[in-house]
């Protein structure tokens, strides 16, 4: 059972008994998850149709591109070495996915051309204090990303940047330094990132009021550090915006985001409480965690929920097969590949043969790593563990756009099948709260 965008082919056919056999999802279990996702599909479109579901309308739109680059351009020019993003969860996490695929943070690979890029976002004593202690804070640029403009580690992260300033003499400098990108002020209502930097002259972008932080990716929040990295942000929306098409397909078995949903749901059907999402190259590590927190925060709730877990390929095979294919029997997998074959350095012949390893002989590094992805699909298969694959031609920023809408939407409609709100997370703020209140009586 295979779906498409044109960024990516998607099957679940390696999830289904009558392919792997009992330990598979019973084709009974994925005919009664098409069910309610197609109903969770008609909802949804329907809302989208009506102007109810926000992120929808931001994936097809393209009118808020102009305001984004004008902002990248006040980052630019050959003066500034570094690029600072603060923020946490869903404020970051879309944002470093996007990055990747400019090579940012990529493991073994340093620097790229252009400024650094330093992500805070977890909030360490001892890293955040090495940064900020090695920052050459007149050529640094800042950009404090909290869409309620109270989070915490947000908020204390700016206090520290903006005392450095001022102790470095560069109040003045401030508004140059800095840019803010949060919700606008609600009447009445404090703001505390922006009563923090309005004063000293910062500009502020508008977060969408309706999309949430683990939605954001594609709003502002995003695409801005992605043209602060030369990405190209209309092809990143052109790949969400076909990704939204097909959601209009006649058949709800031909929607990619349907069928992905409805792999989830035929999971949770059959009691199987952790999904792994295993990624075949390095420049989608960063997009395994982004998706962990969607996942986790829209599904987990009301005792509902699956564990999401990231792998990247072929690392961990070495470091989880063990587990995945000799454990227990409570997991549904995703892989994803990218099409390397022919690609990366050739591998010499002679030393191939002096190591004994004359398979490889004249092959490519790309021939290793496309076969190990499709081996590990394949093993998994054949150990009786429901698999999809989710094949990449090209990794490029309208695959990456298209990605990005396609596990959004699939996870907006599992939680509509399932019953669950997949937009709010209320159990989020009880340790916020008991954080305020430890720190104001000194305990830690």
């Amino acid at each position: 059972m295979a779906t498409e965008t044109i960024a990516f082919e998607q099957s679940i056919d390696l999830a289904l008994a009558s392919r792997i056999g009992g330990n598979g999802l019973p084709d009974t279990a994925i005919d009664a998850a098409f069910t309610v996702v197609e109903k969770a599909l008609a909802r949804l479109n329907a809302e989208a149709d009506e102007g109810r579901l926000p992120l929808i309308a931001v994936a097809g739109a393209s009118d808020d591109l102009t305001a984004i680059r004008a902002a990248a351009a006040r980052f630019a020019g050959s003066t500034v070495s570094d690029i600072v993003v603060l923020g946490t969860g869903g404020s970051s996490l879309g944002a470093q996915t996007l990055a990747q695929l400019a090579f940012h943070a990529v493991p073994g690979l340093g620097r790229i051309d252009g400024p650094r890029f330093h992500f805070f976002d977890n909030l360490d004593p001892v890293t955040f204090a090495l940064t900020l202690e090695r920052l050459p804070l007149e050529t640094t640029r800042v950009l404090a990303v909290s869409k309620s403009g109270g989070t915490g580690e947000t908020l204390i992260q700016t206090i520290a940047l903006l005392s450095k300033l001022h102790a470095a003499g560069l109040r003045e400098k401030v508004r140059d330094i800095f840019i803010g990108l949060s919700e606008p002020r609600k009447p009445g209502a404090a703001h505390p990132l922006r009563d923090l930097l309005e004063p000293e002259g910062v500009t502020f972008l508008d977060h969408h009021t309706g999309v949430g932080g683990r939605y954001s990716a594609l709003t502002n929040v995003g695409l801005l550090p992605a043209a602060l990295l030369g990405l190209d942000i209309d092809a990143i929306r052109a790949g969400a915006r076909d990704v939204v098409a097909s959601l209009k397909r006649e058949n709800v078995r031909d929607v990619p985001a349907a069928a992905g949903a409805a792999f989830n749901v035929a999971a949770h059907l059959e009691g199987k409480g952790i999904a792994v999402l295993m990624s075949y190259t390095d420049r989608l590590e960063r997009f395994t965690k982004w998706w962990i927190q969607l996942w986790a925060e829209s599904l987990g709730k009301g005792g509902h929920g699956s564990q999401p877990v990231g792998a990247l390929g072929p690392v961990d095979q070495h470091s989880q097969q063990q587990l995945y294919l000799d454990g227990p029997r409570d997991k549904v997998f995703t892989v994803v590949t990218l099409e390397v074959k022919g690609s990366g350095t050739l591998i010499d012949a002679a030393l191939a043969e002096r190591a004994g390893q004359a398979a490889l002989a004249g092959r490519q590094v790309g021939d290793f790593v496309a076969a190990q992805g499709l081996a590990m699909i394949d093993t998994f298969a054949r150990n009786g563990r429901p698999v999809r694959r989710i094949h990449l031609p090209r990794l490029d920023e309208y695959a990456l756009g298209a990605l990005l809408a396609h596990f959004m939407i699939e996870t907006i409609l599992a939680g509509y099948a399932l019953g669950i709100d997949p937009f709010d997370q209320p159990a989020v703020e009880e340790a916020k709260l008991l954080a305020k209140q430890y720190l104001a009586e000194g305990r830690g």
